[in-house]
């Protein structure tokens, strides 16, 4: 029987967590007004969440789950997600529980209006640093006033899409994916749900500064533009400032007879403002061009070890998936 409601869980390193996610969201399933799965990406962990997943699963047949043969990155496992989903509306939601779970009626409830996209909105974020809460500020409005598209604020991945969005996003193949930016790229009608974002129930935070920094560079190098225009910007600055600089050092050597620019200082001052400019354009441009060479390999854009839950099948060792075909088709196709 095909789900009204199917819920998407990245998990990477979540032993600590995954038995209390599966409470609540037990609870929720039952409380909601048609039949759901709950698909589980287990994103190349390390600790015990895979046995976890395959004990779930033997307890709930709603509870299905892929595990990618290697760690493939938050991103990825829910794009993998997406790709397997049968029901009408899917929420996607972290395995950490600061995304809570008893939010889901809410969005269900906004779908069931008319509503193909519903997300979740920050607008509190308990126990987390102020540095973390500073750059994600500053981040996201930065985001809003650069890419092409309308980019609501504070908001992650935690969301409910209607089945027509989801098939649209499994229709791009790029492999560099910023979910919630392709999520407002596409447009639909699109509504926000305030919510607290609780601390971390427990376990390790799984998104370091590092990783936050990556994405928030896929999300800007993806949707926006600008930075070739900076680089751009900033060597015609640069190139301004050379004519002004050799005007003024004619003026100085044929008519005024005291030149103010003498000496090493001077010289080694400019060759490394010019420097920096070619070193910031040619990292901006590398940005663009890993990206475009990411594209071109045409890999597969994960790879899984384990499927269970799908068309009663269990997939065999190294099934892969090319996001650049037919993803829910070719998929199926390999688990047969």
């Amino acid at each position: 029987m095909q789900p009204t409601y199917s819920f998407i869980v990245p998990v990477f390193n979540e032993e600590a967590t995954l038995v209390e996610l599966y409470r609540r969201l037990s609870a929720v399933m039952d409380s909601m007004d048609g039949t759901v799965e709950l698909v589980l990406v287990d994103d190349g962990s390390h600790d015990r969440s895979l046995t976890i997943m395959r004990d779930l699963r033997e307890r709930d047949r709603r509870v299905c789950y892929l595990s990618f043969a290697r760690n493939f990155g938050h991103q990825i496992a829910v794009t993998a997600g997406l790709n397997f989903v049968r029901g009408q509306a899917i929420v996607v939601l972290d395995a950490d529980l600061q995304d809570p779970p008893e939010l889901i009626p809410e969005l269900a409830d906004k779908w069931r209006r008319g509503y193909d996209v519903v997300y979740a909105q920050r607008v509190q974020r308990h126990q987390e640093g102020w540095f973390k809460r500073l750059t994600a500020y500053v981040f996201y409005r930065l985001l809003r006033q650069l890419a092409d598209v309308e980019m609501p604020t504070d908001t992650g991945d935690f969301c409910l899409m209607d089945r027509r969005v989801v098939d649209a996003l499994n229709a791009m193949p790029e492999r560099n994916r910023y979910i919630r930016g392709l999520r407002s790229w596409l447009g639909f009608r699109q509504i926000a749900i305030p919510f607290e974002r609780d601390s971390r129930f427990a376990g390790e935070v799984k998104y370091t500064f590092r990783k936050s920094l990556a994405l928030a560079i896929d999300g800007l190098v993806s949707f926006s533009k600008v930075p070739l225009r900076i680089s751009t910007y900033v060597g015609l600055f640069a190139a301004v400032v050379a004519i002004v600089m050799a005007i003024l050092v004619l003026y100085w050597r044929f008519v005024s007879p005291v030149s103010p620019l003498t000496g090493f200082a001077t010289i080694a001052v400019a060759i490394f403002f010019l420097g920096a400019v070619q070193l910031f354009s040619i990292g901006i441009l590398g940005e663009y061009i890993g990206r475009i060479y990411e594209e071109v390999k045409n890999r597969p854009v994960y790879i899984l070890g384990e499927v269970s839950g799908f068309d009663g099948m269990t997939a065999r060792q190294g099934t892969t998936l090319n996001t650049s075909k037919d993803p829910v088709i070719d998929a199926r196709r390999r688990l047969l």
